[in-house]
């Protein structure tokens, strides 16, 4: 019971220099602090520090899946993966909301930001559309189906068709490397040319198709594929 008290006095101490200079703190400390709502009266320090050397680093704890976070001792309960996992989409909303605020052809760092958030550490391959109206505003950033860890399957057809119901006049396609190397492979390429033939042939363009890695990213446009 005596610790009580100066334990409750470290939180407030520690939430006062947040709120006061928030990027001073430590990794470890912000992690701490997060933590709180997962353990409203414990000692949270333990835990951060070894969820940052598990996972080599606060980038990585945010980004690991909740199934990884069980790995660590004191990590197990629903409350601690929901508040580390809420972070994460909190993040990602943000960008998102970011991307959807002006025309994505001029706000293409934020895009890619946005799809780092989402996509650069995911363990398995997901793919997303971005539908595009005439001035190049987003209507609907749509997840398909995930894949397996090298591949997800994608229908020319049914990424025009999804188009046209939303009256798109544009498409950003967007999937991940889980292996952590952007480079598109010949399928990418040849599902691409496809998608593009088939979105030309009813008036819609196809603006790019970015391969996500971590940390570093691939063009097809870019690169001359398309």
């Amino acid at each position: 019971m005596s610790g009580a008290p100066d334990g409750q006095g470290h939180r407030a101490r520690l939430r006062q220099r947040f709120l006061a200079a928030p990027e001073t703190l430590p990794d470890y400390e912000l992690l701490e602090l997060l933590l709180f709502a997962a353990n409203p009266r414990g000692d949270t320090k333990p835990l951060a520090k070894r969820l940052l050397a598990h996972f080599r680093g606060l980038a990585g704890v945010l980004h690991a899946e909740p199934a990884r976070i069980r790995e660590v001792a004191g990590a197990d309960s629903d409350a601690v993966r929901a508040s580390l996992r809420a972070v994460r989409e909190a993040a990602i909303r943000l960008a998102r909301a970011e991307v959807a605020s002006q025309p994505v052809i001029s706000s293409w760092q934020q895009l890619l930001d946005y799809c780092q958030l989402a996509l650069g550490h995911a363990t398995s391959e997901e793919f997303r559309l971005l539908f595009l109206d005439r001035k190049n505003r987003l209507i609907l950033d749509e997840a398909q189906q995930k894949g397996t860890i090298d591949h997800t399957p994608v229908y020319p057809r049914e990424v025009v068709r999804r188009a046209l119901e939303l009256g798109a006049s544009a498409i950003i396609m967007v999937h991940n490397h889980p292996s952590g190397d952007p480079t598109p492979s010949k399928a990418d390429i040849d599902m691409t040319r496809a998608v593009r033939d088939a979105a030309r042939a009813v008036g819609i363009a196809l603006h790019d198709h970015l391969v996500i890695g971590r940390g570093q990213h691939a063009s097809l446009k870019g690169l001359g594929l398309i």
